[in-house]
């Protein structure tokens, strides 16, 4: 807590407020009278106390090595000394995950997420590198214990795809990856061009989080939906199941249309598509409402695909560059193998300071 601009994250009696309140409420004789609902908040509940309880337990750390300090010195044990700082080093660590941890304050920042990789010009080459942020993303999605599903694609011509869908279930999960919404382009030497030439390819990444199905904000009467059925095709493999059964709505009102092809049952790929569906009608409502707000305040709005947000360059140097923090390393294939913490980090704690992170501030 260096810096007053924590003073608003770490706002923990307001999170332990919050618990009570909801506590107080499943106290209530008709609580459980609605099942689903009773179960949606107690799952909400569990979020919160979930993002307090590690701060709890440091504190508990924190007393007891305050006491064993003390008891050190009254009794001259200088033995304890070792264990002292070792304890020590271990609750600032701590410190500097929870710390990152509550940046995560939006309305569905603990929501699993959707994640789309769009292709831009460049025929093979971007294709090629749409497919390798795909892999980037999984990566980063497997060290964290989520589980990674790609559930649409179309291939590229000669290699990658030109559009992937994937849904990232786990918790805490759109939080962080909706960071890496935005262009990202790729500088290296082609390895589909026979001359060897150096090659500029860019990708876009949008990321939504995953609403669930029974969500009431949005209705969908079954008139509005045109139902496709369909035989997959893809690469198969680790990336697609080839099946009997790809399902593909369209929302007439809107023209949104989803798909899911991974499953082997029509019906799962059907359920799959509809939480698809509802997931993006929740977030274009949001996105029309930020652009009214935007009208109104006479603020111009980013193109999204317009917006590159970083570069990862091959050749003739090594450098990823994110160009919103300035933040940057020189280890491409690390960060193209999920390591991706630093960029998330530094920009969400730049939308914390508002825009004001340089890339240098420890997290």
């Amino acid at each position: 807590m260096s810096s007053p601009k924590w003073g608003i994250v770490f706002d923990l009696a307001a999170r332990r407020d919050t618990i009570a309140a909801m506590q107080a409420k499943t106290e209530a004789t008709d609580f459980w009278n609605n099942p689903d609902a009773a179960q949606e908040y107690m799952k909400k509940l569990s979020h919160h106390q979930r993002t307090v309880e590690p701060w709890d337990e440091l504190e508990r750390k924190l007393g007891d090595l305050q006491v064993l300090a003390e008891l050190a010195i009254e009794e001259h044990e200088p033995d304890l000394e070792a264990e002292i700082g070792e304890g020590y080093e271990a609750a600032t660590s701590k410190l500097d995950e929870l710390k990152a941890e509550l940046l995560f304050g939006g309305k569905y920042d603990d929501n699993s997420a959707i994640l789309s990789v769009n292709a831009g010009a460049g025929g093979t080459e971007a294709c090629d590198w749409a497919a390798m942020l795909l892999r980037m993303y999984q990566r980063y999605a497997e060290a964290r214990g989520w589980t990674f599903t790609v559930v649409s694609s179309v291939d590229g011509d000669a290699a990658g795809f030109r559009n992937a869908t994937a849904t990232v279930e786990g918790f805490r999960v759109y939080g962080p990856l909706k960071a890496e919404m935005g262009v990202h382009r790729l500088v290296r030497l082609s390895p589909f061009d026979s001359s060897n030439r150096r090659h500029t390819s860019f990708a876009s990444v949008d990321v939504i989080p995953e609403i669930e199905e029974s969500d009431k904000t949005i209705e969908v009467p079954p008139e509005e939906l045109r139902v496709d059925t369909y035989h997959a095709s893809g690469a198969g493999g680790q990336h697609v199941n080839k099946t009997d059964s790809a399902v593909r709505i369209t929302h007439l009102p809107t023209g949104i249309v989803v798909q899911c092809q991974n499953e082997r049952s029509q019906l799962a790929n059907r359920r799959t598509s509809m939480q698809l569906l509802i997931s993006r009608l929740h977030e274009r409502q949001r996105r029309e409402q930020q652009q009214e707000l935007a009208e109104l305040r006479g603020e111009r709005m980013g193109i999204d695909f317009g917006s590159q947000i970083r570069s990862y360059v091959m050749q003739p140097y090594t450098m990823v560059k994110d160009h919103r923090t300035n933040v940057e390393v020189s280890q491409v294939e690390a960060v193209l193998d999920g390591d991706l913490d630093k960029f998330i980090l530094a920009y969400l704690q730049s939308e914390v300071a508002g825009g004001d992170y340089d890339g240098n501030e420890d997290v």
